[in-house]
């Protein structure tokens, strides 16, 4: 049996499962995932109500009218590809006319009155042999054969009307396609069964496909980070678009801003909710709080289907390029298997591990060809476990000191002093409102847990480290009460006491 995987049409045996067609061709999937099924092309253009005629003037659509005749309806669905490559036959004040097809509707001899910007079926010489398709450009009068059912009048001019207006008899209808938009889609399946046997002619998405846009490299920096682990919970689905807020709050730039069509993917990038990821699945004008960061090349239908807390596979292309965390000698293989120049700084050594990459984003990497890649010994690195109990500080500090969307970190020494046995790192007023008290000590603070001054006190945001156990004060030399401990040192914890103010320290996750 003949079906499509990500578009790609394979020849499977019958009883065949999704988990077939996967291991088939090698299908992008991250287990746990949705799927998208679509028992075929002519089960979704069962609910497709817009069309699109691209002529050589531009673009022309078209949208079905919700009452209009089932007999005028499944001729144009049937029919409407051969209107592709068609020349307009005919122009005057009140019609332009498309053609001929045949058809098999039945001509009427009478006479009836059209709106402006009618689409409708004209059966010329009264037979269905010179079928036309008409749009009415100025309400009138006219006798065009036309089928008695709503006097042929079938679809309704909702997009081009300027096109319409420019065309003459020596010009070309191009192509006619569905537009389709989600309402065409969810009739289908959203499933994660990956033993659903499939039928002949179904169409399944297994991931989203993903272009980044080269004119946005902070949005699109902030996506990969976004999509790291190669998938995305959805975190808002409406019909408009789908959101992704798994680093609301980071701020970027803006960048390009430009029409959100549909498979659009746009940054937040101001007010409420900035940092959010939107994938639009209808069209929507421009808006400057809006970054287009890319645009979706492959499984929109997925996208569509897609529900609150769903998990779907992304792969981006070109992908990231990120050398940070990696040895100096890791990152040359790396930037040679993405055909870019590597320029080593700070410590060339192949075991030094690398903090810094200049440019930091991918997309001017790439347009460069070079990077310079900043390495320093391994045992420098500061290597720290977070917990989940005090959300908003770790949060609070991971944003700080650049962890949410980057593999290494650091933090500026605001105090250390020799015997105190702690180090303090700077704060970020902005930052650090609503530090709630939340994970705060009960009796001693072991060496290596990493606090956050909470707003019950005047240095809120405040973050600190204790070389030694203590059963007094935080690692911000705050009461326990407040102080919220958000982790723990788990590596290099002796080298910190050899900081002074004003040094950067490198850190990274476990």
């Amino acid at each position: 049996m003949l079906v499509k995987i990500n578009e790609e049409e394979i020849e499977l045996p019958e009883g065949s499962t999704i988990q077939d067609a996967i291991d088939a061709v090698g299908a992008p999937y991250l287990p746990g995932c949705v799927l998208g099924l679509v028992k075929g092309t002519e089960e979704v253009e069962k609910h497709v109500n817009k069309y699109s005629l691209k002529t050589n003037k531009g673009s022309i659509i078209i949208e079905i009218l919700e009452k209009a005749p089932e007999n005028l309806v499944s001729t144009w669905k049937k029919r409407y590809r051969e209107f592709s490559k068609m020349g307009v036959r005919w122009t005057t004040s009140q019609e332009v006319a498309v053609g001929p097809i045949q058809t098999d509707l039945t001509p009427s001899r009478e006479q009836y009155r059209y709106h402006r910007w009618d689409v409708l079926f004209s059966l010329s010489g009264f037979t269905a042999d010179a079928t036309h398709l008409i749009f009415s450009i100025a309400e009138h009068e006219a006798t065009y054969g036309s089928p008695e059912e709503n006097r042929g009048v079938f679809a309704r001019v909702v997009g081009g009307k300027r096109t319409i207006l420019k065309l003459t008899d020596d010009d070309e209808v191009l192509e006619v396609k569905p537009v389709l938009e989600r309402e065409s889609i969810v009739k289908s399946a959203a499933i994660t069964n990956l033993e659903t046997i499939l039928e002949e002619g179904n169409q399944v998405s297994t991931y989203v496909k993903v272009k980044p846009n080269p004119k946005s490299p902070q949005s699109v920096e902030h996506f990969y980070a976004l999509q790291e682990s190669g998938k995305l919970r959805v975190d808002y689905d409406s019909n408009t678009f789908v959101g992704f807020y798994a680093l609301q709050g980071l701020e970027k730039e803006a960048e390009q801003i430009d029409q959100r069509k549909r498979g659009t993917i746009t940054l937040r990038n101001k007010g409420k909710g900035v940092g959010r990821v939107y994938i639009y699945r209808e069209d929507r004008v421009s808006t400057p709080s809006h970054s287009v960061l890319g645009k979706v090349e492959k499984g929109m239908q997925l996208l569509d289907m897609a529900s609150y807390n769903d998990e779907v596979t992304f792969k981006t292309s070109p992908g990231r390029i990120m050398t940070l965390s990696m040895t100096q000698k890791e990152a040359e293989e790396f930037l040679n298997k993405n055909g870019v120049k590597q320029i080593r700084e700070g410590l060339e050594d192949d075991h030094a591990v690398v903090v810094r990459q200049e440019p930091y984003f991918t997309m001017e990497i790439i347009e460069k060809g070079e990077v310079k890649t900043f390495g320093i010994p391994e045992e420098d690195i500061v290597h720290i476990e977070l917990d989940n109990l005090s959300p908003r500080s770790a949060w609070y500090f991971q944003k700080i000191t650049g962890l949410l969307d980057s593999p290494v970190g650091s933090l500026n020494v605001h105090f250390a002093f020799p015997g105190m046995k702690l180090v303090m790192f700077k704060s970020s007023p902005k930052d650090s409102k609503g530090l709630i008290p939340e994970k705060t000590p009960k009796n001693v603070v072991e060496a290596g847990q990493i606090g956050v001054t909470n707003m019950s006190r005047r240095h809120v945001g405040m973050m600190g480290v204790r070389f030694e156990d203590n059963s007094e004060f935080g690692p911000t030399g705050e009461p326990f009460q407040g102080t919220n401990i958000i982790g723990k040192v788990v590596r290099g914890l002796e080298n910190l006491e050899k900081y002074k103010e004003g040094d950067t320290i490198y850190v990274t996750r476990r």
